[in-house]
């Protein structure tokens, strides 16, 4: 064992409860003991990183798989072992379990499990669970984590020297029961406030379907039956004009073909994002140039672009960097479309709230005024999110460009309706916001009280009134120190005896 048991007098501590006693983990608990040995026909649960679960109550899930040889380099444990990640995320994600109900009652998993078995079978699980998912050793054993970045791990060392208050095998099992209860409630409340954004999640998803599909206004036409369809011809000649003023030669479109969506109101017309829209794809100025850079030009990068509205960026060019780079300024309202990414980014949208340029992995939408709305052209691309991106992420075609973004279909109100139809969306998204943020404050609470009910149990507050009702199975023979001093006692007789050497009498 790796530290020595004081038992300390309550009167000298107040701070330790009667029959506890201070250790670290080593001295009753055995840190990634000896490799089972098991037979080779045997069926282990194995358990990858994943399947580990992150709170108090949720059971342990494994793969079965046959082996012979349980492998030594997996790590190996049996029932009511307990088990946690000691690698970075994992760890401080809060990758624990006991180990329970596995085939044969043995299992292997990850290697970057720790396994702790206490000495004494009789010591609960949860109690031991409990005692690691405490922010005190959370906290402290990320902050004693070592190795390189990304592949860091709590030492060996901290693990078994970490500092304990221990209770008498009584409370221990005490303390189990009562945290098996408080914090189930605990998951359970966290359950059912998931279960609400999840549905704020589908009510968005759903209002969004109903606006761009025509079924949020439909009182609206029924009462607005005069309200005029957008003329694309008018909107080609806006443009037209738009080009000439500039000095510039309006762009042919190339489009692809792609599956129109059904409009289903009349006065709507099925059409394409090119068809309505002005499509820009941006540059980004040479790195190499530094008059480029640290100008007053604000330069949008594509994870900028992330479904919001966009009134700062993180770069800004030069005067000189936007007459020498391909891209250009966009006026307030110009709704951004990030191209290029194999994460969230390609498909998500934004709108510019001031005038910036923008990298070649973005395309600027420029919208056409008295025709369309840059609040409308944000909730069809926010509703088409996923069909964008399968668009941008074909076998031959990794990304969006100017062209299939320009053939993206698209469903054009008339202006009356869209100023309807953002107003609407605006509100009930608003509504949902405001939900959603007292969830969040609430989940809040939530989680801080799992560490509330955590400190408590661990500093002997849970079952106060329990010890006072049972001094017996605290004191003498039955407190926690008298139980270091049997683990103690049991490990010393297992240690091997060292046989003197015997000098051979034909030598002497």
């Amino acid at each position: 064992m790796n530290g020595e048991a004081t038992q300390v007098n309550s009167v000298v501590d107040s701070g330790l409860p009667d029959g506890w006693s201070k250790c670290v983990l080593s001295d009753f608990v055995a840190v990634n003991p000896k490799k089972i040995d098991a037979d080779t026909d045997l069926v282990a649960g194995f358990v990858p990183m994943s399947l580990a679960p992150t709170d108090f109550v949720s059971p342990l899930r494994y793969e079965e798989k046959y082996w012979g040889e349980i492998q030594k380099k997996y790590t190996n444990f049996k029932d009511n072992d307990v088990i946690f990640a000691k690698v970075t995320p994992c760890f401080e994600n809060g990758k624990a379990a006991v180990v329970d109900k596995l085939p044969n009652g043995i299992g292997a998993g990850s290697s970057e499990f720790y396994v702790l078995r206490p000495y004494i079978k009789e010591v609960p699980s949860k109690f031991l669970l409990g005692m690691i998912k405490t922010k005190n050793f959370m906290q402290d054993g990320a902050g004693n984590m070592t190795g390189a970045v990304g592949l860091r791990r709590v030492p060996r060392a901290f693990v078994e020297s970490f500092p304990v208050l221990l209770p008498p095998l009584a409370e221990q099992k005490q303390i189990a029961a009562q945290l098996d209860q408080l914090l189930a409630q605990v998951e359970s409340t966290k359950a059912r406030l998931d279960a609400i954004s999840t549905l704020l999640k589908r009510f968005r998803q759903s209002v969004l379907a109903a606006a761009v599909s025509g079924r949020l206004t439909e009182e609206w036409r029924e009462d607005n039956p005069n309200a005029s369809p957008v003329d694309i011809d008018a909107v080609a000649c806006y443009w037209a004009d738009q080009y000439k003023a500039a000095g510039k030669k309006i762009p042919k479109i190339k489009f692809f073909e792609m599956n129109k969506i059904e409009a289903l109101p009349d006065s709507w017309i099925n059409t394409r994002v090119g068809n309505v829209f002005d499509v820009y794809v941006g540059a980004t100025p040479s790195r190499g140039v530094a008059e480029y850079w640290g100008g007053e030009v604000p330069w949008v990068s594509s994870s900028e672009v992330a479904f919001c509205r966009i009134s700062k960026t993180k770069e800004a060019i030069t005067q000189k960097g936007l007459s020498n780079t391909s891209t250009s300024l966009h006026p307030v309202g110009t709704v951004m479309l990030a191209m290029i990414g194999q994460g969230k980014t390609r498909g998500q949208a934004a709108i510019l709230d001031i005038e910036a340029c923008h990298n070649q992995n973005t395309a600027a939408i420029r919208v056409p005024q008295g025709f369309a709305l840059s609040g409308f052209l944000y909730f069809f691309l926010l509703e088409q999110y996923e069909e964008t991106r399968r668009v941008g992420g074909g076998n031959n075609q990794k990304a969006l460009n100017k062209s299939s973004v320009q053939s993206l279909g698209f469903l054009l109100p008339p202006l009356e309706e869209q100023t309807q139809i953002v107003k609407r969306v605006e509100q009930l998204f608003t509504f949902a916001d405001q939900i959603e943020a007292r969830v969040n404050q609430a989940q809040a609470r939530v989680n801080q009280l799992s560490q509330s009910i955590l400190a408590k149990a661990f500093r002997g507050e849970l079952t106060a009134q329990w010890r006072a009702e049972n001094p017996d199975l605290i004191s003498g023979e039955n407190s926690a120190a008298a139980l270091l001093e049997k683990i103690k006692a049991a490990q010393a007789a297992l240690k091997p005896v060292k046989k003197k050497p015997t000098r051979n009498k034909a030598a002497s």
